[in-house]
């Protein structure tokens, strides 16, 4: 039975690489960091095998890219009152910001096509 979420909260539903999910309701205010210390700090008991460390290399992943600590989940734009759905890993550090991208441009500027008949 799906949980009613308070108009005033955004419901995350977090999954980990290994599948397992769990629900937490979030204010609007809260940034990513808020969410993995809150996250590491009432860790589930059927997550256990998973625990980490520390919150700091907890990272959340939201429609294929990495957040970055101070991101609010107000900044991007989710919907009050609903259930959205990221990806928790842990990792020690962030990729570079347009990494991916630099790389695909690279890989574009070196391309070359050839025919053979």
């Amino acid at each position: 039975m799906p949980v009613a979420v308070p108009p005033d909260k955004m419901n995350l539903r977090l999954i980990l690489v290994s599948g397992r999910t769990k629900e937490f309701l979030f204010a609007p205010s809260d940034s990513a960091a808020d969410i993995a210390r809150h996250v590491y700090e009432n860790w589930p008991v059927d997550w256990e095998e998973e625990q980490v460390s520390s919150p700091n290399i907890l990272r959340l992943i939201y429609q294929g890219r990495f957040l970055h600590g101070t991101v609010t989940l107000s900044a991007l734009k989710l919907p009050m009152g609903k259930t959205t759905v990221m990806h928790l890993v842990a990792r020690e550090t962030l990729p570079e910001p347009n990494s991916q991208g630099q790389r695909n441009r690279g890989k574009t500027e070196e391309s070359s096509c050839c025919v053979i008949l």
